[in-house]
């Protein structure tokens, strides 16, 4: 995950003005498993070079350091339907990933956090999580959040009831509840909203990631197999990103 901070020449790739890029990116990485099976190669192989993209990604978005926080979707809380062997493939997987890529998060000074349900993950990828984001939690660079274990519905299933807790117990009156009271019971409580969101493998659909936090994101869809996804990829989408006009439900000026 070895990049340089930003040069002239990241932004002349790009062919971009400052300011036009998005601060928050979230990325649903779809595709691993059928990339592999197109190839005949296991499963698990698609994972592997999963990854490879997501190293290509963080060190791009190092590069251009106007990105201020980047979210990757790496399990869903309906993966758990998955055979046990693949699941069990994966938590090594991440655990392997969190362990060796911590000197150069902190190299990087990345601020590393993980939001998702911790019920189902093995003690040792919560070890390695904790302890990688205790080492980068004082960093100032991009925020790398992955999200694990992660579905929406669960998420405002949550803020929901620590919101109604709070209520029984008189510390909060429920006509004060506002967008911003459930906005601070989510996971990404404190973060902001992504500005765009990025699928890979073609499918056109949320599955369920970050439904309240992407109202206003906008969409951007690649056929490509997340193991192909490259700097060049990422760059084709901030362009795209950039060529549209966000009006939040207001007028074009």
């Amino acid at each position: 995950m070895a990049a340089t901070k930003t040069t002239p020449s990241a932004f002349e790739d790009l062919g971009l003005p400052r300011g036009s890029l998005p601060r928050h990116i979230a990325v649903i990485m779809d595709g691993n498993g059928r990339w592999a099976q197109a190839r005949r190669l296991p499963r698990a192989e698609g994972h592997r070079r999963g990854a490879k993209s997501v190293r290509a990604v963080i060190e791009a978005c190092v590069e251009l350091e106007d990105i201020e926080q980047l979210t990757l979707f790496c399990l869903s809380s309906e993966n758990w339907k998955r055979p046990r062997r693949e699941l069990e493939m994966l938590m090594r997987l991440l655990e392997q990933y969190v362990i060796e890529e911590r000197s150069e998060i902190m190299r990087q000074d990345l601020q590393f956090t993980m939001i998702g349900r911790t019920e189902g993950l093995s003690d040792k990828v919560l070890k390695e999580v904790a302890k990688t984001v205790e080492c980068s939690q004082a960093n100032k660079g991009m925020r790398l959040c992955l999200a694990v274990n992660y579905g929406s519905r669960g998420e405002l299933v949550d803020a929901v009831q620590d919101i109604a807790r709070a209520v029984t117990d008189g510390s909060l009156d429920p006509d004060n509840i506002n967008e911003e009271t459930i906005s601070s019971h989510l996971y990404t409580a404190g973060m902001s909203d992504p500005d765009l969101l990025i699928r890979t493998a073609g499918e056109m659909r949320i599955s369920n990631f970050l439904l309240w936090q992407i109202s206003y994101a906008e969409i951007w869809v690649t056929s490509k197999c997340w193991p192909e996804f490259r700097r060049d990829d990422l760059f084709e989408a901030f362009r795209d990103f950039a060529s549209r006009q966000r009006r939040f439900g207001g007028l074009a000026e």
